[in-house]
Protein backbone atom coordinates (compact mmCIF):
# COMPACT_ATOMS: atom_id res chain seq x y z
CA UNK A 1 0.00 0.00 0.00
CA UNK A 2 0.87 3.55 -0.10
CA UNK A 3 2.64 4.91 2.92
CA UNK A 4 1.32 8.11 4.27
CA UNK A 5 -1.67 8.23 2.02
CA UNK A 6 -4.78 9.65 3.47
CA UNK A 7 -7.86 7.48 3.12
CA UNK A 8 -11.24 9.01 3.55
CA UNK A 9 -14.21 7.14 4.70
CA UNK A 10 -16.06 5.45 1.86
CA UNK A 11 -18.88 7.23 0.11
CA UNK A 12 -21.88 4.90 0.07
CA UNK A 13 -24.17 5.35 -2.91
CA UNK A 14 -27.78 4.25 -2.94
CA UNK A 15 -28.31 0.65 -3.83
CA UNK A 16 -28.93 -0.03 -7.44
CA UNK A 17 -31.73 -2.55 -7.79
CA UNK A 18 -31.77 -5.13 -10.48
CA UNK A 19 -34.98 -7.07 -11.03
CA UNK A 20 -34.64 -10.56 -12.31
CA UNK A 21 -37.93 -11.91 -13.72
CA UNK A 22 -38.59 -15.63 -13.79
CA UNK A 23 -41.59 -17.22 -15.45
CA UNK A 24 -43.31 -20.54 -15.03
CA UNK A 25 -46.20 -22.05 -16.94
CA UNK A 26 -49.11 -23.89 -15.36
CA UNK A 27 -51.47 -25.70 -17.69
CA UNK A 28 -55.14 -25.45 -16.73
CA UNK A 29 -57.20 -27.82 -18.92
CA UNK A 30 -60.55 -26.43 -20.01
CA UNK A 31 -62.77 -29.16 -21.49
CA UNK A 32 -65.51 -28.14 -23.91
CA UNK A 33 -67.41 -31.32 -24.90
CA UNK A 34 -68.82 -31.40 -28.44
CA UNK A 35 -71.22 -34.05 -29.69
CA UNK A 36 -72.44 -34.64 -33.25
CA UNK A 37 -75.55 -36.74 -33.85
CA UNK A 38 -76.12 -38.02 -37.38
CA UNK A 39 -79.81 -38.58 -38.11
CA UNK A 40 -80.41 -40.82 -41.11
CA UNK A 41 -83.83 -40.22 -42.64
CA UNK A 42 -85.41 -42.90 -44.79
CA UNK A 43 -88.65 -42.34 -46.70
CA UNK A 44 -90.87 -45.24 -47.71
CA UNK A 45 -92.92 -44.31 -50.74
CA UNK A 46 -95.91 -46.59 -50.96
CA UNK A 47 -96.97 -46.52 -54.59
CA UNK A 48 -100.32 -48.12 -55.25
CA UNK A 49 -101.05 -49.46 -58.70
CA UNK A 50 -104.41 -50.62 -59.96
CA UNK A 51 -103.91 -52.89 -62.94
CA UNK A 52 -107.13 -53.19 -64.87
CA UNK A 53 -108.23 -56.19 -66.83
CA UNK A 54 -111.20 -56.56 -69.08
CA UNK A 55 -112.91 -59.51 -70.58
CA UNK A 56 -115.30 -60.19 -73.36
CA UNK A 57 -117.87 -62.89 -73.60
CA UNK A 58 -119.94 -64.10 -76.50
CA UNK A 59 -123.59 -64.97 -76.29
CA UNK A 60 -124.36 -67.53 -78.96
CA UNK A 61 -127.84 -68.52 -79.98
CA UNK A 62 -128.83 -71.25 -82.41
CA UNK A 63 -131.88 -71.24 -84.56
CA UNK A 64 -133.15 -74.22 -86.49
CA UNK A 65 -135.24 -73.26 -89.47
CA UNK A 66 -137.23 -75.85 -91.41
CA UNK A 67 -136.38 -75.11 -95.03
CA UNK A 68 -137.62 -78.43 -96.31
CA UNK A 69 -141.31 -77.59 -96.59
CA UNK A 70 -142.03 -74.04 -95.43
CA UNK A 71 -145.70 -74.44 -96.22
CA UNK A 72 -146.16 -77.48 -94.00
CA UNK A 73 -148.54 -76.78 -91.13
CA UNK A 74 -146.92 -76.54 -87.74
CA UNK A 75 -143.36 -76.10 -89.03
CA UNK A 76 -140.55 -77.82 -87.16
CA UNK A 77 -141.34 -78.96 -83.62
CA UNK A 78 -139.60 -77.38 -80.62
CA UNK A 79 -136.13 -78.62 -79.74
CA UNK A 80 -137.27 -80.25 -76.50
CA UNK A 81 -139.98 -82.19 -78.31
CA UNK A 82 -137.49 -84.33 -80.18
CA UNK A 83 -135.50 -86.80 -78.05
CA UNK A 84 -131.75 -86.25 -78.21
CA UNK A 85 -132.03 -82.99 -80.16
CA UNK A 86 -131.00 -79.63 -78.68
CA UNK A 87 -130.57 -78.55 -75.08
CA UNK A 88 -134.25 -78.69 -74.17
CA UNK A 89 -136.15 -76.31 -71.91
CA UNK A 90 -134.40 -77.36 -68.71
CA UNK A 91 -130.92 -75.99 -69.40
CA UNK A 92 -130.29 -72.65 -67.76
CA UNK A 93 -130.55 -69.83 -70.27
CA UNK A 94 -131.10 -72.15 -73.21
CA UNK A 95 -134.27 -73.22 -74.88
CA UNK A 96 -135.83 -73.13 -78.28
CA UNK A 97 -134.82 -70.06 -80.21
CA UNK A 98 -137.20 -67.50 -81.62
CA UNK A 99 -139.49 -68.59 -84.40
CA UNK A 100 -139.42 -72.16 -83.14
CA UNK A 101 -142.52 -74.12 -82.46
CA UNK A 102 -145.96 -73.94 -84.03
CA UNK A 103 -146.77 -71.03 -86.31
CA UNK A 104 -149.97 -69.10 -85.87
Amino acid sequence: MFLGANVTPPVIHPTTNFVNHTFSTTVVPHIHPVHTTTVNHHMFQHKHYCPHTSSCCEDVCNQHVNCCNPCAPGGMPAANAMPGFGMGMGAAGFGPGPFMGPRP
